[in-house]
């Protein structure tokens, strides 16, 4: 079979369910707030609803996983028996958005080809990861995949489309009703999270995308970027390399887990905000943090050349810049990172991973401990970044906040 980068996908969409109860938020997110998952579960109730199909992490390492993923299977199994889905055999979904603060995203729902993806660092393939996978989260998310009928999508991923060459037409086809796209599910999210509507593509539509898609820039080869979801796409892609070992090539080259669903997003999105995710090290003597930062960097505050890159901190009453003449990375962070992973390594300390200015600001107040306050991420930055120097560092940026993820709503067979 021809490598591709993507297809249609068979999927399934909730027959007379409201979106409202059937649909909730990325599973990676408000991982240290269970209200909000008790929140939801009182939303979805008894009837049929994503929360069911999927693992919150919130609740690992507090539940049995075993048991819970069981749960997951065995509710999966009985929706495909009682008739709650009805199928869309080989379609792409235009996908609207609408935030929170009402402003609209668009997407595209496709079928991503696997063996045109790898998550490793420094890769020559088609569609990357944007920041280093950690091996420890991929197998409590394959043990739900290994078994699963089904699959639910949170994965966005990136098209570096400045003139929106992909979308563009499908939100002027919207706008002006072609026959071109037909409705297929329109409704409100949970936790006052916004709305979503969905078209399928008929046939031109469908090609019109495709030779987009294929149209785009591809710089070193890379055409795709992952922006959420990298460690759910790197279990689907595991959990493939597994079947590979096991089957025949004729039967993984047309096996449906060959396959993950994700929604294509262009970077240049004006509702797509890159936010930074600043550090906090606690734990750690300030002084000599700053100390060991000031020999690694080679920086001297009296003279700053220009050109030179700093890095703001924060502590106990006093804040300023580390400055470099000589970044090893063009992002802030990419030269913060590894040198705060070697300081901990060495001498102790623990690196948390903070949204929001003031929240930094309060935190690094406290005994102990250093914030390093990061800039938002030039988004057209972000595919020189990965072809240049690979993976990003983990928590480079967020795509913008938690109620803003993806919602999960459509299926798909992946045994």
């Amino acid at each position: 079979m021809k490598l591709s980068l993507i297809k249609p996908a068979r999927l399934l969409l909730p027959r007379e369910v409201p979106l409202e109860r059937w649909c909730v938020v990325a599973c990676d997110q408000y991982t240290s707030q269970p209200e909000y998952w008790e929140r939801v579960r009182l939303a979805a109730g008894s009837g049929p609803s994503t929360l069911h199909l999927v693992y919150p992490e919130c609740y690992l390492g507090s539940t049995d996983a075993a048991a819970y993923t069981r749960q997951i299977n065995a509710a999966m199994s009985r929706y495909l028996s009682e008739g709650v889905f009805r199928e869309l055999p080989d379609r792409y979904l235009a996908v609207e958005r609408t935030l929170r603060s009402g402003r609209k995203r668009w997407g595209l729902m496709a079928a991503l080809d696997l063996e045109a993806y790898d998550y490793a660092s420094g890769s020559r393939s088609p569609i990357r990861a944007t920041e280093g996978t950690v091996p420890q989260r991929i197998p409590p998310r394959a043990a739900v995949r290994r078994d699963a009928p089904l699959e639910l999508p949170h994965v966005m991923v990136l098209m570096d489309d400045p003139e929106d060459t992909v979308l563009g037409p499908l939100k002027a086809a919207a706008a002006s009703g072609s026959p071109c796209l037909t409705e297929e599910y329109r409704g409100r999210l949970m936790e006052n999270s916004g709305s979503l509507r969905g078209w399928s593509l008929d046939s031109a539509a469908a090609a019109g995308v495709e030779a987009a898609v294929e149209a785009l820039p591809a710089p070193d080869g890379m055409v795709l970027a992952v922006g959420d979801g990298n460690h759910s796409l790197a279990t689907a892609k595991a959990c493939f390399e597994e079947l590979k070992q096991v089957l025949p090539r004729e039967e993984w080259e047309n096996h449906p887990a060959r396959y993950a669903l994700v929604e294509l997003v262009n970077l240049y999105d004006p509702s797509l905000e890159f936010e930074p995710i600043h550090r906090l090290v606690t734990e750690v003597d300030p002084q000599d943090l700053l100390g060991w930062l000031r020999e690694q960097l080679g920086c001297d505050s009296a003279r700053i050349p220009d050109g030179a890159m700093g890095l703001d901190y924060r502590m106990a009453g006093q804040k300023g810049t580390l400055w470099t003449s000589h970044p090893s990375s063009p992002l802030e962070v990419g030269v913060l990172q590894p040198l705060l992973d070697r300081y901990t390594a060495q001498r102790g300390g623990v690196i948390d991973y903070i949204h929001g200015d003031d929240v930094l600001e309060r935190l690094a107040q406290e005994p102990g401990s250093v914030g390093f306050l990061l800039p938002p991420m030039d988004k057209a930055l972000l595919f020189p970044a990965v072809v240049g120097g690979g993976v990003l560092p983990r928590k480079t940026f967020s795509m913008g906040n938690a109620e803003d993820k993806r919602f999960y709503l459509e299926c798909r067979r992946i045994r």
